[in-house]
C-alpha cells in the first residue's frame, strides 16, 4: 500500500479526548470458583476483595477486545479514525506475538497506515503507553494517539491453583491523547516511572502448568504485597510533585487493580502526605478483577459512567506490576 503521509508539529501539551472499554460477558463469581478449588466467597473478599471478574469466551481473542475498546474511545473523542495516527497496545498475554496486536486492531477500526506497536510493561502497561503516547504528541511525532491496554489473562491461568484464579480476569480499556491547545489546558502530567529488577521473579511465566498456553502465571503473592503497600505511595507522590500539585489537589486517585487492600493501604499513605479524605478511590477490581495492564483505563471509563469522575477533576493513574515495573501521572479530565 501507499504510505500515508502525516506531518504533526509539537505541541504545548497533551491531553485526554476520549475513553472506551470492553468487559466480557461472561461473570465468574465467587462461588463458581469455590466449585472448582479449596475457597469460599468470604476467603476471597477478605484476602483480594474481589466479588467477580470477567472471563472472556473462548472465540473472543484479545485483539477482539481491544478494537472494541479502541473503537468506543475514537467514537467517544469525536475524531474519525483517519486522525489517529498512532496506536499502541499495552499487553502481556498475546498468545502470538507477530503481528502485533497494534497493527491487527488499527486495521479493525480502520486507522489507516499508524505508527503501530505492542507494549509489554504488565500490570504497568497503560501508563507506560500512556507516558509515550503523551511524548508522541508533545514532540510532534503524532498528533492524535489511541493508548489500549487489553488482556486475555484467564488463557494463561492453572484454573486449578487458588493463588492466581480468584484474581486475574479478561478485558480492555482505551483512551485517545492528543493535543492540547495551549499551556493552560494540559491535561496528561509527566509520568514517573521506573522499576525493580532485583525482583524479576516475583510475577513470572511457568512452563507447562496447565493453562491454555501451556504456561501458567504464577506470583509470589506476600513479596508483591509488601513491594507494592511500601513502593507505590512514592511513586505516586513523585507523579504529583512532577505535575506541579499536591496531594490535596487530586479528586480521584485509579491505582492499578491488584488488591483492594493494596488500593486501600496506598490510599491512606496518600491521605497521611496530605490528600484529601473524599478523595475518591477506584474499586473496580470487585466487579472486574485484576486485569492486568487494562485495570486503569476499564476503571476509568466505569468510574466515569457512574459519575465517580467528572469533567474537570484532577485524576492520579498508578500502574505496577511484573517486572517489576511502575508508572503514574497525572491527568486532567476535560
Amino acid at each position: 500500500m501507499t504510505p500515508v503521509l502525516r506531518l504533526a508539529e509539537p505541541a504545548a501539551g497533551a491531553r485526554l479526548l476520549g475513553l472506551g472499554s470492553h468487559s466480557p460477558e461472561r461473570v465468574v463469581t465467587n462461588d463458581e470458583l469455590a466449585q472448582r478449588i479449596d475457597t469460599d466467597d468470604q476467603w476471597i473478599r477478605e484476602r483480594v476483595g474481589i466479588q467477580s471478574r470477567r472471563v472472556a469466551a473462548e472465540d473472543v481473542s484479545l485483539v477482539d477486545m481491544a478494537s472494541d475498546a479502541g473503537a468506543r474511545a475514537v467514537k467517544d473523542s469525536g475524531l474519525d479514525p483517519s486522525e489517529i495516527d498512532g496506536v499502541l497496545v499495552a499487553t502481556c498475554t498475546m498468545p502470538n506475538f507477530i503481528p502485533n496486536a497494534a497493527a491487527q486492531t488499527a486495521e479493525r477500526i480502520g486507522i489507516r497506515a499508524p505508527a503501530a506497536f505492542d507494549l509489554n510493561a504488565a500490570c504497568a502497561g497503560f501508563c507506560y503507553g500512556l507516558g509515550m503516547a503523551a511524548d508522541m504528541v508533545r514532540g510532534g511525532s503524532a498528533r492524535n494517539v489511541l493508548v489500549i491496554g487489553a488482556e486475555k489473562l484467564s488463557e494463561w491461568l492453572d484454573w486449578d491453583d487458588r493463588s492466581t484464579a480468584i484474581i486475574f480476569a479478561d478485558g480492555a480499556g482505551a483512551a485517545v491523547i492528543g493535543p492540547a491547545p495551549d499551556a493552560a489546558s494540559v491535561g496528561v502530567g509527566p509520568v514517573a516511572w521506573g522499576s525493580a529488577g532485583e525482583m524479576n521473579q516475583a510475577i513470572r511465566i511457568l512452563d507447562g502448568h496447565g493453562s491454555k498456553n501451556g504456561g501458567a502465571l504464577h506470583q509470589e503473592g506476600q513479596a508483591v504485597f509488601r513491594w507494592a503497600t511500601t513502593q507505590v505511595a512514592p511513586v505516586a507522590l513523585r507523579a504529583i510533585e512532577l505535575a506541579g500539585l499536591t496531594p490535596a489537589d487530586i479528586d480521584v486517585f485509579v491505582p492499578h487493580q491488584a488488591n483492594l487492600r493494596i488500593i486501600e493501604a496506598v490510599a491512606k499513605k496518600l491521605r497521611k502526605q496530605g490528600a484529601r479524605e473524599d478523595m475518591r478511590v477506584a474499586d473496580d477490581i470487585v466487579h472486574s478483577g485484576n486485569t492486568s495492564s487494562a485495570s486503569v483505563p476499564l476503571a476509568l471509563d466505569h468510574m466515569r459512567a457512574d459519575g465517580r469522575i467528572r469533567p474537570g477533576d484532577t485524576v492520579l493513574l498508578v500502574g505496577f506490576g511484573a517486572g517489576l515495573s511502575y508508572a503514574g501521572q497525572v491527568v486532567r479530565f476535560p
